[in-house]
């Protein structure tokens, strides 16, 4: 057979390629065999060309190969015997034409055989030590797309090595400007895995891609490595039609080697702990916390009867119940789990025991499955109620004399922390390193009293209030949350009532709240009185500030702004009158008439469950003086090492671990260069602040170190805001009668935002900080907490209507649209204008 006559041009739907097709047909043939969706291509063998042209009889053939592939335009492409090869990509070597008329694809296609002869396709060979004379490439002939996007994507990093990260540029229309290096596109990053984008382009608005877009690529990418068995090199392009792939080539770069194989599971969640530790949370904070609960958690399980050998065997399960992820705390839910497993009683009480984890949704099953005994039977049954018995007669002595241990630990909390205690003015590092270790000996070391109240605490105020519930219906449990939050001596209710006050006195003064505001602190001296009450709350309260628990937080002795603006508004608000308040006491008596006998079961019960809740509120302010002073001995070492010249501010302690600084002073820490060390931390505190809060909840594959790629991904990704949409009623937890109905103002940081009088508060959570814009409040919505939370109990005091765990209120509610809060029934109501 004449050489003109033999099938030099090939359909690859119809016909398989000769290897003479080149590495880019080929590549694209597997592609179609493999069911991806590559633009339709026909293949001409650089045999079907001559110098002038087409021979004569691939001309009639090309025509009728095309007919398949619609009228146009086309991709004219070149396919190399080496081109797109594992060794030698040839990138940018050969001519390609786009947009090429079907009565001009001939022409094209000798264009892109021809380039082969050019001189920097001969030098290319020659540099690489190939054949300096096979140079001749096929051509494709392919349907072009009307491309919306188009780029490129590596499965695999080939600047970093890094096989688990996804590397795509994107430009608008066609991709050959970014191929070409014409024009830069925008650069997106994507771990696979976790379906997580890593970076992305700097500016915020009119990306090429979207996210879902980003997301999709990446998969394409990834499906292409797997059917080639390599990590790939490919180009694509969106249309109206959705993604193709447009060829596919090996990466030539050196990666690293795969990582073997992690099967294991971590789960880190902070629906809860996102209370205590809000936003981000210092090295210093991270370390302290840790070691705090550390020592707590061991310290219970011993209380309820687990054996020293046992805990002692699972200290990485209680060394490890924190983890700090881009910069905030989270809870490992993992050993969580398995410290919980350690309880008596588990075995046959597992599924109400995994309730006390208290987060928002609970572990998988297949994870839960693995960990702690199984369901006990015959025997194993009897050996956990035993278990079970003598935890409860443990519990029952702690119970006994628990006014002892309390008494106890406040004696040691004032001789570790009282006017005795060290001056940390003029202490040198050694006595402040030996102050820092009195107060873990003596209090975090001995955490009884808050451990067995807190837990006492959960038990009574649950059984007292479905008991409430039960036997007086709506009426006994609104009197139940009525004694229970607002207790007249309960500490956390005190500041509200002293800044009251305060802002009384100052109410009797014609434009002091004006000086006030204009001159701080000095104007207060107005009044010596006003002055004294001032300075005693600084001395009692001295160490509540927003985000208390902390130690980044600048505590109010520090800065009296936030306190000083809540006194002003204290003094603009409206009295209210005695009596008028929406949640008015309802008398016992009146509550349980008719049933003489419950009523003093209840009134027993209840009254203890007052006190476990009083001693918990008033325990947890010795926790916070307790951190005042740890607070104060880190930054005295941070003052004195900044003095020595280890440091270059005293906050910059804050960027090192407790066990590093102890280290420092007693000598075994492992470097003497504490400076690089804080600029390191200081450089990831800053770039975490630039990102959205993770999610509420994390789930990793293999070491916790992954965890930080997770984290840091952009929670635009996860979830965007839905402000001002949706339904127009949801309901939480009711925790203060009355009915307000107002604008309301969504307040993130109290110490930069602020309420106008009459406005309703809504925060994700609050502490005993947000003093200041409690003052100003009409009502309360928060989405996290609980009836016994501190907004609930200052809610009451203050006589305004609260609700508390309503989910994604500040995403649901829009700041500045009018809502309705009625603080009985817990349901809020939106006005969109």
């Amino acid at each position: 057979m004449k050489q003109d006559a033999a099938p030099l041009i090939f359909d690859p739907v119809k016909t398989a390629l000769a290897p003479r097709a080149g590495g880019k047909a080929l590549s694209l043939e597997r592609l179609l065999k493999e069911g991806f969706n590559p633009p339709a291509f026909v293949a001409l063998l650089p045999e079907a060309f001559t110098k002038s042209g087409l021979r004569s009889a691939q001309k009639e053939a090309l025509a009728k190969a095309l007919e398949p592939l619609g009228d146009g335009p086309f991709a004219v492409r070149s396919s190399g015997l080496q081109e797109d090869g594992v060794d030698h990509s040839h990138a940018g070597q050969f001519l390609s034409v786009l947009n090429v008329k079907k009565a001009d694809v001939a022409k094209a296609a000798l264009k892109v055989w021809k380039s082969g002869s050019a001189a920097s396709v001969t030098e290319y060979r020659k540099t690489h030590g190939l054949n300096e004379t096979d140079t001749a490439p096929a051509v494709i002939v392919q349907r072009m797309i009307a491309a919306r996007a188009a780029g490129v994507a590596f499965s695999a990093d080939p600047v970093s090595g890094l096989r688990d990260r996804v590397v795509i540029s994107a430009i608008e229309g066609l991709g050959e400007r970014l191929v070409s290096g014409e024009e830069d596109g925008e650069t997106w990053e994507v771990d696979h895995a976790r379906k997580a984008i890593l970076s992305r382009p700097s500016y915020d608005t009119g990306n090429v891609l979207s996210e879902a877009d980003v997301l999709a690529v990446a998969d394409l990418a990834k499906a292409a490595e797997k059917a080639f068995g390599s990590p790939q090199d490919i180009e694509w392009a969106f249309d109206q039609d959705g993604l193709h792939i447009l060829q596919a080539r090996p990466i030539t770069t050196d990666l690293k080697e795969p990582a073997n194989a992690d099967d294991q599971v971590l789960i880190f969640d902070n629906s809860n702990i996102v209370e205590s530790y809000p936003g981000l949370v210092s090295p210093l904070t991270y370390s302290f916390a840790r070691y705090a609960y550390a020592r707590v958690y061991r310290a219970f399980v011993a209380m309820v009867g687990v054996r020293q050998s046992v805990i002692a065997e699972n200290a990485v399960v209680f060394d490890n119940m924190l983890s700090r992820l881009d910069g905030r705390v989270y809870y490992n839910l993992v050993n969580w789990y398995r410290a919980l497993a350690l309880l008596p009683g588990f075995s046959i009480n597992r599924q109400n025991m995994e309730t006390m984890m208290g987060v928002s949704e609970p572990l998988p099953e297949a994870i839960t499955a693995t960990i702690g005994p199984p369901p006990a039977k015959g025997l194993g049954k009897i050996k956990a109620y035993a278990g079970m018995g003598r935890a409860a007669l443990g519990l029952l002595y702690q119970a006994i004399r628990l006014p002892r241990t309390v008494k106890a630990f406040n004696d040691r909390l004032n001789e570790a922390i009282g006017p005795s205690a060290l001056s940390l003015s003029d202490a040198g590092l050694s006595d402040l390193g030996r102050d820092y270790r009195r107060i873990e000996a003596m209090l975090l070391d001995r955490w009884d009293a808050p451990l067995v109240n807190d837990f006492l605490c959960m038990m009574a105020f649950g059984l007292s209030r479905k008991m409430m519930e039960k036997w007086f219906g709506k009426d006994g449990l609104e009197l139940h949350n009525q004694i229970m939050i607002g207790q007249g001596d309960i500490i956390s209710a005190e500041p509200a009532r002293r800044i009251a006050d305060m802002g009384a006195l100052i109410a009797s003064y014609e434009g002091l709240s004006e000086e006030i505001e204009k001159h701080g602190v000095p104007a207060l001296s107005a009044d010596p009185k006003i002055r004294g009450a001032f300075e005693s709350y600084i001395s009692k309260f001295g160490d509540r500030c927003t985000e208390e628990l902390k130690l980044e937080s600048v505590t109010l002795d520090e800065d009296p702004a936030l306190l000083l603006s809540a006194i002003v508004a204290a003094s603009r608000r409206p009295s209210q009158p005695e009596g008028e308040r929406a949640d008015e006491a309802l008398d016992f008596q009146k509550v349980t008439a008719g049933k003489p006998l419950k009523r003093i079961i209840a009134r027993m019960v209840v009254t203890w469950a007052k006190h476990r809740v009083r001693d918990r509120e008033n325990l947890r302010f010795e926790r916070t003086r307790i951190f005042g002073r740890a607070r104060r001995v880190f930054m005295a070492i941070g003052r004195e090492l900044t003095a020595l010249g280890h440091l270059n501010e005293p906050r910059d302690i804050l960027f090192m671990t407790v066990e590093e600084i102890l280290g420092a002073v007693e000598g075994f820490s492992l470097t003497q260069e504490l400076r690089p060390l804080v600029a390191v931390r200081k450089a990831e505190f800053e770039a975490a602040a630039t990102r959205e809060d993770p999610p509420e909840r994390i789930t990793v594959t293999g070491a916790a170190i992954n965890a930080g790629i997770a984290a840091g991904q952009d929670a635009a990704l996860i979830s965007a805001p839905s402000g001002g949409s949706g339904d127009l009623e949801r309901s939480g937890t009711a925790c203060s009668a009355g009915v307000t109905r107002a604008r309301a103002r969504v307040i993130r940081d109290p110490s930069k935002e602020s309420l106008e009088s009459g406005d309703i508060l809504v925060a994700r959570h609050t502490d005993p900080g947000w003093i200041a814009v409690f003052s100003n409040a009409s009502a309360i919505v928060v989405e996290r907490g609980s009836l016994l939370s501190h907004s609930a109990i200052v809610a009451r005091e203050m006589g305004i209507p609260c609700v508390v765990a309503l989910k994604e209120a500040t995403r649901w509610i829009e700041d500045g649209e009018e809502i309705t809060v009625d603080g009985a029934t817990g349901i809020v109501t939106r006005h969109p204008s």
